[in-house]
C-alpha cells in the first residue's frame, strides 16, 4: 500500500513533504534533484507554531472524538517533566506478552505515566495493573496528542516512531524512546537516535520482545 503511493510520483508537478529543510537538508537537496520537491512542514495547527491563524488549534481530521479533559486535568496536577507519555499510534497492535512488558516497564520507571491503549487492546493489559498503579499512572483509550505533548508535565514520549508523532515531539522538544513497528518507523527511529540525537531506540530481545528492563533503562 505504501509503495503504491509512489508509483506515479514522477508525473507530479509538485511534491509537498511534511518535513522542514533544516531537519533534513541533505535529503531534501538530494531528492529535489530528481523530483519537484518542497518541504512545507511542520504541518501542525497554527496555535502551536506562529499563532497567525485564529482558532487553528487542532488537525482538521481526527479518527476519534473523545472528551480530553480527564487526561489534561490529570497532567496539570503533575510536576514539570515528570510524566512518561506512551502512545503507539492508531494502527499498532501488540500481543499479550509485549503488552505485559510495556506495562511492567512503565511501572519500573517509578515515574508518572500516561498510557494510551486502544479499546481493542485493553484486554491485554495485565489484570489489576490499572488499579494497582492508579496513583502513578493513567490509562486511556485516546489522547489529544498535541495538547499532551505541549503540556509542561511531559518529560518523555514512548512512541512507535510514526512520522507525525516524531515531528510533533521535535516541535515541542520532548525526548523520545522509540519502539518502531513497520514502514518508515525504523528509519525514523534511526534518525531520532543517531542523526538528531533527540532520543533512543529500544532493542528487542532474542524472542523479538522489548523487555521491561530495556524499557526501564531507556
Amino acid at each position: 500500500m505504501v509503495l503504491n503511493q509512489f508509483t506515479n510520483v514522477d508525473k507530479a508537478d509538485y511534491v509537498f513533504v511534511n518535513s522542514f529543510y533544516k531537519l533534513e537538508a541533505e535529503v531534501a537537496d538530494t531528492m529535489s534533484k530528481i523530483s519537484p520537491l518542497s518541504t512545507i512542514g511542520p504541518t501542525l495547527p497554527s496555535f502551536y507554531m506562529d499563532n497567525r491563524v485564529e482558532n487553528d488549534i487542532e488537525y482538521g481530521l481526527n479518527l476519534f472524538h473523545v472528551d480530553s479533559s480527564t487526561c489534561i486535568n490529570w497532567l496539570n496536577t503533575k510536576p514539570e517533566g515528570s510524566v512518561v507519555y506512551a502512545a503507539f499510534g492508531s494502527m499498532s497492535t501488540f500481543d499479550d506478552k509485549q503488552m505485559e512488558e510495556i506495562a511492567e516497564g512503565l511501572k519500573a520507571t517509578n515515574s508518572y505515566f500516561l498510557w494510551v491503549v486502544k479499546t481493542s487492546q485493553e484486554s491485554k493489559i495485565p489484570k489489576k495493573f490499572i488499579e494497582e498503579n492508579s496513583e502513578k499512572g493513567l490509562v486511556i483509550n485516546w489522547s489529544p496528542q498535541l495538547q499532551v505533548l505541549s503540556n509542561k508535565a511531559i518529560g518523555c514520549f514512548f512512541s512507535h516512531g510514526g512520522w507525525n508523532s516524531t515531528v510533533e515531539a521535535l516541535v515541542f522538544g520532548v525526548p523520545m524512546v522509540v519502539m518502531p513497528q513497520w514502514t518508515d518507523q525504523t528509519t525514523n527511529a534511526k534518525f531520532v537516535q543517531d542523526v538528531w540525537s533527540v532520543g533512543v531506540r529500544v532493542k528487542v530481545n532474542e524472542n523479538g520482545i522489548v523487555g521491561r528492563e530495556e524499557i526501564e533503562e531507556c
